[in-house]
């Protein structure tokens, strides 16, 4: 069953809140301002890297002994990542020769889930009813129901045991003749399963950990206790629980994936037996790595393609808070307006428009700025479509005032 919470705001209350809307709504106008001349730069800066790049790039047939002549010099090379480095965790029986061994520990928990409804009243205030529902599901750490606004759910989660996420990494990996530094041993992808296979031993602690807790399963007699199997293996999973078909709250699951040594294709600069970052001449750093046997062309032409997606998604960033910071600079109108619920309504949806209209404009216009510094071409045509709406928005208002006042 749902519970809810209702909260009334009276009229001045609204007004207040708004008035304190208005310096983070300056907050977010500036900060997403900021965001969208970085951005840009930052675009043509990393591509102009990445050319850079590409143009000093030696495409190397073999690694497999260490060549002087390329000391210093960025490289493209395919070669095995290899390892003979054992990598394990004791508790669970894992023990294997990868590169990466990772350990995901999730808990069958309660979570709370919420959305708010408001509803104007008049004279100005508002309504605001949230309703809070509760569900079973896989959580990636224990929930704090203690904090849950239902009281019939407070306080009802809890989890037989609790481990932590676990991530180890080879530190001797060969690329050919090459040792590769961390930060292309990190980005080596490519999970798969692996088994555990704790000891009876172990099996045997947790199995008492498990039946000494407060929520452990009624039992009549010891040879039922005896029966009653709470931790499970199965493949790369060890589950603590009655079943592993029905979960119930307080069941955990851990779960074990490798990467194993495997071809893979790199762009790095040559620092002796090793690989460093390139740095371009406007201090980019460029270094990649990519699974499998990939052309030089096609990881710089990846690269290429990230850096436009990065830039569009920062794009509608700095938009959304040019926008949304203009609609908290001006909700006062809105605040003053609900007086009179339908006449907030319509002045709160005129608003709205003219702040998203003025907002994308003013986005515009500081992308156009900073393409001005950096590709005029493209950034003056853009500065003219941005100023032109708004003017069209301003005198598009002027026309409509004789109208109002007219009416």
């Amino acid at each position: 069953m749902a519970y809810q919470e209702t909260k009334t705001t009276s009229y001045g209350g609204r007004i207040g809140k708004a008035f304190k809307g208005i310096l983070a709504g300056f907050v977010m106008f500036i900060g997403g301002t900021v965001l969208l001349f970085w951005n840009e730069g930052n675009f043509v800066k990393s591509k102009r890297a990445l050319n850079e790049a590409q143009g000093v790039t030696v495409v190397v047939e073999s690694v497999a002994s260490v060549d002087p002549a390329l000391e210093g010099k960025l490289i493209h090379a395919t070669a095995r990542a290899e390892t003979d480095d054992i990598l394990s965790d004791v508790s669970f029986g894992v023990e294997v020769n990868a590169i990466s061994l990772k350990r995901k520990v999730e808990y069958y928990q309660w979570q709370e889930s919420s959305r708010t409804e408001k509803r104007d009243k008049l004279g100005g205030g508002e309504e605001e009813i949230t309703t809070y529902t509760y569900s079973k599901g896989w959580s990636s750490r224990p929930v704090n129901s203690s904090e849950f606004r239902d009281p019939e759910y407070q306080n009802s989660n809890w989890t037989w045991l609790v481990f932590a996420d676990e991530k180890s990494y080879a530190e001797n990996v060969t690329f050919g003749a090459y040792k590769l530094p961390d930060f292309f041993i990190q980005s080596i992808s490519g999970e798969e399963r692996v088994d555990a296979a704790p000891a009876a031993e172990q099996i045997s602690k947790w199995t008492t950990a498990i039946k000494l807790h407060p929520n452990a399963p009624a039992t009549t007699t010891a040879e039922d206790a005896a029966d009653v199997n709470l931790v499970h293996v199965d493949g790369n999973t060890v589950y603590f629980g009655a079943h592993t078909a029905a979960p119930a709250i307080g069941d955990l699951r851990v779960t074990f994936t490798k990467v194993l040594p495997k071809e893979v294709s790199l762009l790095g600069k040559v620092n002796g037996e090793t690989f460093s970052k390139y740095i371009a001449k406007n201090g980019k750093s460029i270094s990649r790595l990519e699974s499998g046997a990939v052309s030089a062309e096609e990881m710089f032409a990846h690269a290429h393609n990230e850096n436009k997606i990065l830039t569009w998604i920062l794009r509608l960033v700095g938009v959304v808070l040019v926008c949304g910071g203009l609609r908290a600079i001006f909700a006062i109108f809105e605040a003053i307006a609900k007086v009179v619920p339908f006449l907030g309504s319509i002045v709160g949806a005129g608003v709205g428009l003219v702040c998203v209209v003025a907002g994308v404009a003013w986005s515009v216009i500081w992308i156009a700025i900073a393409w001005l510094a950096y590709r005029p071409l493209i950034g003056i045509p853009l500065l003219v479509i941005a100023v032109g709406s708004l003017y069209w928005l301003k005198t598009k208002g002027k026309k409509e005032m004789p109208a109002v006042n007219a009416a």
